[in-house]
Formats: structure tokens, sequence, C-alpha cells
């Protein structure tokens, strides 16, 4: 497959009409978007329907009764949002990526009448730069604001900005309304967060920006077990920073996980294997792959970005213990470091196919704005340009320190390449072969199907092609479980899945 195809419905947003006129309002009626992104020709489409955003959906559920609230994503390929009947308020979640996408939302809605909100973290980031576009800005914790901003909204004192704080118990938050999920266009609909915030502050990371100060806080591990049990679904999606921060609480939400007899996965880092015995609890628990950002392979580079890491030469010992209990591991890596040099790609790819990953993530060094990379990189005027839409990790927007930002392109896009290729995947394969196939069907129609997966997107299909295979997939967890009950024996064997280990 030409692995640069991408079809004009994954790169172009859907055309809005300006030939509809202004609308009456339907009062107490709300709209809220997730702007539509342009996709990366390297890596997956799947990716991009694996489950839906929780941000909107929780905000939704603080909407209240007396008014009635709609949602739509735009990625997945249904057109532009509705606007029968019109919404009174339009909320838009802006992301950098998708400012612009956003901004022409913003203005298409309030030109026919409705009043609109910008939320996000690009509104947070550079509130100056979205202050044109919005009838209202939430800055910071959406939930704890949204019910005020409406209630102000039919009061007619609608304020310019509201500042929310992440202060407020979590536990607190509502539900998500996943109700408002069209269910058979994700692999599944069961997203969830356990914890907020994150035991790193790394300085190229969006947790680091400027003003966003999020403090550590978790969730009772029943009431998420009883979310997921609610949602119906075989797998969930733990949407995380780092499921793994604090050890005692990860063993008890694996502790009410168990009883439930799905499968998940989630984002941790690869200290979790601090205690082995963990790891096992989180297999018994259905936990069947993690995705975890080693960022690089450089002590260097760890310490620069100020991440809390074990030492890169001891990953390869951590992974075998996720492997010696069936979970899958994608490993995200950042190219473009300042200790990095042309070598960087064929030695990471290298370790990849070496340690069997089944699966990796690859992303260019993207100076966030707000975060210490941009002010750094922008008081050394290694800056190219600040076109946010090129700021999404697959573009070179800054000068590297030891090649060329032509140099850095070419060799993202060779990870990719080599990584999805027929022969790296063989390589990668599981040591166990009872897990051969299942892992086989995973990186192939997962990783390298994506004009299978436009498709599939178009024309609502996501939910009937895969939810068979992922209730299989559960299937045969529980009995890798039963297995791994006993003791060691399981040691060696992999736990046979379809499901990617996260995006």
């Amino acid at each position: 497959m030409n692995r640069l195809w991408i079809p004009s419905a994954m790169r172009v947003a859907p055309r809005l009409d300006e030939n509809v006129p202004p609308q009456s309002i339907a009062q107490r009626h709300a709209l809220l978007i997730n702007p539509f992104y342009p996709k990366d020709p390297h890596a997956s489409f799947g990716k991009h329907v694996l489950t839906p955003t929780l941000a909107l959906t929780s905000i939704a559920a603080s909407t209240p009764s007396d008014w009635t609230v709609s949602y739509w994503d735009e990625n997945l390929l249904q057109g532009p949002p509705p606007w029968q009947p019109f919404p009174q308020i339009v909320g838009i979640t802006v992301h950098l990526t998708f400012a612009r996408r956003a901004f022409e939302l913003a203005g298409w809605y309030r030109q026919r009448g409705a009043k609109v909100v910008l939320g996000g973290l690009h509104v947070l980031s550079c509130p100056e730069e979205c202050a044109p576009h919005a009838d209202a800005l939430a800055v910071g914790e959406g939930v704890q604001l949204w019910g005020r901003i409406l209630k102000d909204a039919q009061a007619g004192k609608l304020q310019p900005r509201y500042d929310g704080t992440y202060r407020q118990a979590y536990r607190d938050d509502p539900a998500p309304r996943r109700d408002l999920v069209p269910r058979g266009q994700f692999l599944t609909s069961t997203s969830l967060i356990a914890t907020r915030g994150c035991h790193s502050r790394c300085g190229f990371c969006y947790l680091s920006t400027a003003g966003l100060h999020i403090p550590y806080q978790m969730r009772d591990p029943q009431q998420i077990a009883r979310e997921f049990a609610a949602d119906g679904q075989p797998y969930g999606v733990f949407v995380d920073n780092n499921l793994g921060s604090r050890p005692d609480y990860l063993r008890a939400l694996c502790q009410a996980l168990r009883p439930l007899q799905k499968i998940w996965s989630a984002a941790v880092s690869i200290d979790v294997t601090d205690e082995p015995d963990l790891i096992r609890e989180m297999a018994l628990a259905g936990c069947t792959g993690v995705f975890v950002g080693f960022e690089s392979l450089n002590p260097g580079n760890i310490a620069d970005a100020g991440k809390i890491s074990p030492r890169p030469a001891d990953y390869a010992r951590r992974v075998s213990i996720l492997h010696d209990n069936g979970i899958q591991v994608n490993g995200s890596f950042v190219l473009g470091f300042d200790h990095d040099h042309p070598d960087v790609f064929e030695h990471t790819v290298g370790w990849i196919e070496e340690n069997r990953l089944e699966c990796a993530t690859f992303h260019i060094l993207t100076p966030y704005p707000g975060t210490p990379l941009f002010a750094q990189l922008q008081n050394e005027q290694r800056l190219l340009h600040t076109d946010w839409s090129l700021y999404d990790t697959s573009h070179v927007v800054f000068r590297p320190r030891h090649m060329s930002p032509q140099r850095l392109s070419e060799g993202y896009a060779w990870c990719y390449q080599q990584l999805f290729s027929l022969g790296s995947i063989w390589r990668r394969r599981p040591t166990d072969s009872a897990a051969v196939l299942p892992y086989l069907a995973m990186s192939l129609l997962y990783k390298r199907s994506n004009r299978l997966w436009h498709i599939l997107i178009r024309h609502r299909l996501t939910g009937l092609v895969w939810r068979p295979m992922v209730e299989w997939t559960r299937r045969r967890h529980l009995h890798f479980r039963k297995r791994l009950e006993g003791g060691n024996q399981c040691v060696g064997r992999a736990a046979p899945s379809v499901v990617s280990a996260g995006v």
C-alpha cells in the first residue's frame, strides 16, 4: 500500500454552506463540536475512531436539566455540524492544530445568530488569539464552568471570559454523557479517565503549558468500575496521562475492574514495572496493552526534558516484564531532541524490533505555545514559523540542533515506513505461536489498512466490523487470565489480542 495515500475527506474539512440564512434560535439548546483536523498519512486512520473524546461528553454531563445538548465530531466524516434545530449556544473545543477550523465554525454559527463559547488548551495558552472569534472563552476546567455559562447566556448576561481551576474534587464530576456518542462509529465508546494530572512535567508536554496547573487527583475505583460496566462495551480505553502515577491507586483500581471480566488499555510510564506483581494485577484485571512514553533512548534527552524516568538502558528489561504478563506495548518516541543525530531513526527502530514491541508511535518534537520548550526555541531563534496547523507532531516546525529540518522530516517518515513494513511486523511477532495470528491481524488491519479505515469511518461500519474481533479478544484473554492465576507458567506466553495497545 502507498503509505502516503490519503483521501481528501481525511485531510480537508467539510464545506460549510454559506447560503444558509440567519436562523430562528432554539432556546436552551446547546451544540458541542469537536472540529475536524487533517490526518497524518504515515499513521493509522484507525486511531481517530478508537474512542470518543471525553472533554466534550464530560462538559455535556454538566448541562442544566432545562437545556438540551447534542454532540458532533467532524472527524467521523459525516459532514459539517448540524444546524437544525439552530443552537442558542455552540461550544467548540480548540486545539492549536485545528484552531483555524474552530474559528471557521465559530464564525459560521455566530453570523447566523448563535452565541459561541470556545474552550480547550489553545484557549488557555493563546486567549488573545481566540477571543475575537468567540462570545465567551472558557479558560481552564470546563465542567465547572459550563452550567454557569448557560445560565448567564439565558439571562442575556454572557461574560467574555470564564476562568476555572482544577482544584474541585475530581470524584464529584458527573459521569460523561456517553449516550450522546454514536457508539457504532468507534472501536469502543468506553473512554475512561480515573486520574487527572501527572507526576512528570516534561518541558515539551502540553501539561507544562504556562497557567495550566493540574493537581494529581484520583476518582474512586468503584466509580470507574460502575461507569465501565454501565456502558456495556467489552473494551475500555483509559485516557489518563499516566494511569500508573500512583501504584497503590492502580492496584486498587485493578481490584475493582477484575470482576467485570472486560479488557482495557491505558497510558503508563515505564516505571510502573517497579513492582512486577502490579503488572500481574493489571493483566488479571483485563489490561491487554499499554501506551508507554519512552520518548527517547538517549538519557541526555530524558534529562533535558525533565522527565522522571528509569534509565533507558533498563527499558528492555522492563518491557519484558509487561510481555511476560501478556500485555502488549505501544512505545511512544519523540524525534528531534537536541541530543538526536541522524542515526537516531535507525537506532530507535532497531531497538523496537529487537524488543518486539507490538506497536510504536512516532512524534516530531513540537514546541507547543506556552511550554518551556517553546520559550527555549523562541529565545534561541530556532522556530521556523507559528502556523499552528502544522504543530501536529508530524511536521518539523523548528531547526534541530544536529540535522536539517528536511532530514528530521524524512527520518520520521522512514520510521513509520520501516516499522509498518511486512518485514518489521514479522520480526516483531510474539514468541508465543498462539498469539502470532491475532498480532498479525492487529498489525495489518489496524496499522496497514488506511484505505479500509476510510471506508469503515465514512460508512459508519467501524463498530460492526471491529466489535466481534474485540469480543473474541476478550474471551481469549479470559482464558489467558486463568492460566496466569496459576503462577509463572505464562512467562513467555502472550495474551492473543487484535486490539492495539493504545494509539
